[in-house]
């Protein structure tokens, strides 16, 4: 039976622990320069509405490590752009195609060429959500801490897909997750009720420092994403307080790590001595994006990777 990864929570918490497990393993083996072709013969579609650095060449270089293939379709370059239902493409690139991998303004589009392909579906962002973003992440901070259980992550400023993405995350985690985030632009309700409901702690607040108290992570993305372009002045000053700056910072305890996950527009959600200073672990999310989604493609076309590698 063909498994999706549209939200993180489409895997459980033995799963996520395994990915990550087979993350590190790959890691290894990449830093190493040893050989692990796993999808040998296998290839991935990879459909992009949006414009990507690190998805596209994160899940490209990816499936070559992996001696696999990756295709990128850009939708204005196939009869997605004339008008065929989506449901029509992904009936067709499933038989062509081992994993389909999509980068999508609409969530929906996601849901919907999953409920029709007959190979796995993987979201690489959609408006509501960002699951590998966060499953890099994760792998991330397990490096830095062991066991996740117990952490504070404090996401500052807009509400937005990867925020949605860790409040979820936190109900296979164990994490407690704190959003401070102006009026207009906080995580979507069903998101936060969904994870209280699982029993995750989930705070939403006003004020930057309330949320970075006692934290561990601090977290923050651009305030204009891709599709937002028009309201940039508006958010820009419904924005200007959720700064991580080296005074946010100091109200957070000495050793708390600092994450973005890029792009980054310095200045405006992170300044520059923040994201260049030696709390920062920006650039080791970023490299884990390649890490963790090699292992996801693994599980999701392979099974998982061989206990003997």
């Amino acid at each position: 039976m063909k498994k999706d990864f549209l939200s993180i929570i489409d895997i459980d918490e033995y799963e996520l622990e395994s990915i990550v497990t087979d993350a590190v393993r790959l890691k290894r083996l990449k830093c190493a320069g040893t050989a692990h072709e796993l999808l040998r013969g296998k290839s991935l579609g990879m459909i992009f509405e949006k414009a990507s650095t690190r998805t596209r060449v994160s899940f490209e270089v990816g499936m070559t490590d992996l001696g696999g293939h990756a295709l990128f379709l850009n939708p204005q370059d196939m009869q997605l752009g004339r008008g065929e239902e989506i449901r029509d493409t992904a009936r067709v690139l499933a038989r062509y195609v081992d994993a389909v991998m999509i980068r999508a303004y609409e969530h929906a589009t996601i849901e919907e060429f999953a409920r029709y392909s007959t190979v796995p579906v993987i979201n690489g962002l959609s408006d509501r959500l960002h699951p590998c973003q966060v499953l890099a992440d994760i792998m991330t901070l397990s490096e830095r801490f062991g066991d996740l259980r117990g952490l504070k992550l404090a996401w500052i400023g807009d509400g937005n897909n990867v925020c949605n993405s860790w409040i979820l995350s936190s109900i296979l985690t164990g994490m407690e997750i704190a959003v401070a985030s102006p009026p207009g632009y906080r995580p979507k309700d069903a998101v936060v009720d969904q994870a209280r409901a699982a029993g995750s702690r989930v705070s939403v607040v006003t004020d930057p420092e309330e949320a970075v108290r006692d934290a561990d992570v601090l977290y923050t993305d651009i305030w204009v994403s891709m599709g937002d372009e028009r309201e940039r002045a508006e958010r820009l000053r419904a924005l200007k307080r959720y700064t991580i700056d080296s005074r946010l910072l100091a109200r957070a305890p000495p050793n708390a790590l600092v994450m973005h996950c890029l792009p980054a527009h310095r200045g405006e959600e992170i300044t520059d001595e923040v994201m260049e200073g030696s709390q920062s672990i920006v650039w080791d999310q970023a490299e884990n994006r390649l890490h963790a989604q090699k292992a996801l493609l693994l599980r999701l076309i392979a099974g998982g990777m061989p206990s003997a590698e």
